[in-house]
């Protein structure tokens, strides 16, 4: 089952910011009226500074926590034992009769025609990897959830998907921003879930069989059938390290997030969801944070990790906003997420690469850019990179 068919459990309860008179040029290149961050009446985004103030994420980083002791790493590999399900973990009810029956009465699941007319402005730009040396922390962005990351020495792939289409959806709409073959050796890959635009069999098959795999609870068995020798399954703030060139290991943590899990017909919530913090011997920390919606667990997130560096935040496949608000966030609540989580930068993700909603294809990243400067946050802080495009973390 794909993202288009997930449920629509109750919004995430936040406090609306003021109205405000910015406007968004719409795809067909009229200007749309913006109100209080461009969303819909009814859902939330995020609050305006004070002049003066600091940004959120400063705020977040100063006010005073608990410290939370890091978990010690797990070994890698051995298998586990899980229990049968995980439907005790979803901050939403899975999808009913009624919602069903809703959807397929109003058939949104796609853009309309103007809303595909801009498909050739979205951003694609491939250009040369970063090189992963030792003291270098650099991300590319490959197309949706899939990141190149170098960290510690290593090349790290998020939900790496290299296909041209995923079950139930069109044809990418950019092609990957990274050619598989002009990849380095890939030392390790994170996935977050098991939905096929996260989880794509032909693109893992290409993988050679002994690459260390990070995946949620429940999932290892799926890798395991299909040969792969070094699996390693973690439950929500649980860790594992693998060694790094040079000496010293990066860090995986698993870390929560507002989704569900769901392949087959029968396995709903059979296998765990969540982000993940990579982290060098430096100290210095990326989350993606996978697929989710918007809710608790990302200020919880920013409690136990106090400097994240960079944060990549899905912004797409959000309309209709009842079917997919408490999975999916929207550009405005993936703002909110970044000050949350007090990050120092964030990149944008999860858009411009598959339809798997009704919202125009560039709707996302205008929504985003108006969003972040409602806020007054600094624009620099804001990775907006093309498909294909790259950034180095500046040495602190």
């Amino acid at each position: 089952m794909t993202d288009h068919t997930e449920p629509p459990p109750p919004r995430p309860s936040t406090t609306p910011p003021r109205p405000s008179t910015t406007s968004v040029p719409s795809p067909g290149g009229a200007g749309t009226p913006v109100v209080g961050l461009p969303v819909r009446a009814g859902t939330a985004g995020p609050q305006a500074e004070a002049p003066g103030a600091p940004h959120p994420a400063q705020s977040a980083q100063s006010a005073p926590v608990a410290p939370v002791p890091p978990a010690q790493p797990r070994p890698l590999g051995p298998g586990r034992r899980w229990p049968r399900s995980f439907a005790g973990r979803l901050t939403a009810p899975l999808p009913g009769v009624r919602a069903m029956a809703r959807l397929a009465r109003e058939g949104a699941l796609r853009p309309a025609a103007a809303g595909l007319a801009d498909i050739p402005q979205l951003p694609f730009a491939p250009g040369p990897l970063p090189a992963a040396e030792p003291g270098t922390v650099a991300v590319t962005w490959a197309g949706h959830a899939s990141w190149v990351v170098a960290i510690g020495g290593l090349t790290v792939l998020t939900d790496p998907v290299w296909s041209r289409r995923i079950l139930g959806t069109p044809a990418r709409l950019t092609p990957v921003g990274v050619r598989w073959e002009d990849l380095p050796p890939v030392d390790a890959v994170v996935i977050s879930y098991n939905h096929y635009d996260h989880l794509d069999a032909p693109t893992i098959a290409r993988l050679p069989r002994r690459t260390p795999l990070f995946v949620p609870g429940g999932l290892g068995r799926w890798f395991r059938r299909r040969r792969f020798t070094r699996v390693t399954e973690l439950d929500w703030w649980e860790a594992a390290e693998l060694p790094a060139p040079g000496g010293g290991a990066v860090r995986f943590d698993f870390v929560p997030a507002h989704h569900w899990s769901k392949r087959t017909l029968t396995d709903s919530c059979r296998s765990l969801w969540g982000g993940w913090i990579i982290g060098d011997q430096q100290g210095r920390r990326v989350h993606f944070a996978g697929d989710t919606g918007y809710g608790h667990w990302f200020k919880e997130i920013g409690r136990r990790y106090q400097a994240i560096d960079l944060t990549l935040l899905p912004i797409g496949a959000y309309a209709p906003r009842w079917w997919l608000s408490t999975v999916h966030t929207d550009p405005e609540e993936a703002v909110q997420a970044f000050t949350d989580l007090g990050a120092r930068n964030m990149a944008p993700m999860h858009w411009a690469t598959f339809v798997l909603s009704a919202e125009p294809v560039l709707e996302p990243l205008q929504r985003l850019l108006a969003a972040w400067e409602y806020t007054g946050l600094p624009r620099e802080r804001l990775w907006d990179l093309p498909v294909g495009g790259s950034r180095v973390l500046p040495v602190a």
